[in-house]
């Protein structure tokens, strides 16, 4: 998987039957690689021919950064159960309304979303899951 780190068990709390749940962290250490390829290269970037068309980015060492954030999941808006035997997978899901606050420093720049805004919302869902070893059809 690309970009996951693990997070303390008091930075979540789902409460799966009121529909409702939050994700909190507070300064978590990353590093800011600029873009894209200089993430998957390493700060290497990447040049501008490999057989197809795309311009040269060029290399960028990654800096250290901190970034906080808190997503809210809450108001039941629809709700889907699905069972899949064939690929092991099954699954309780719940749409609801969604809320976000982002923030990210670094030597010499901050940034911070605006505030949280319902209305910025497109599509949010929560859900449990069971699939590979742990799926019991």
């Amino acid at each position: 998987m690309f970009w996951t780190v693990p997070v303390g068990h008091e930075t979540v709390d789902v409460d799966f039957d009121d529909a409702r749940a939050r994700l909190r962290v507070n300064r978590l250490e990353v590093f800011d690689d600029h873009d894209l390829a200089n993430s998957l290269t390493s700060g290497l970037g990447l040049p501008g021919d490999l057989g197809f068309p795309y311009p040269a980015i060029a290399p960028i060492s990654p800096k250290r950064a901190v970034v906080s954030f808190e997503l809210e999941w809450s108001g039941l808006l629809d709700a889907a159960q699905i069972v899949n035997p064939s690929q092991g997978f099954k699954g309780s899901f719940l749409q609801t309304g969604a809320t976000m606050k982002w923030s990210a420093e670094e030597d010499g720049f901050r940034f911070q979303s605006e505030p949280a805004n319902p209305a910025r919302n497109l599509f949010a869902v929560i859900g449990r899951e069971s699939n590979g070893t742990f799926f019991s059809g």
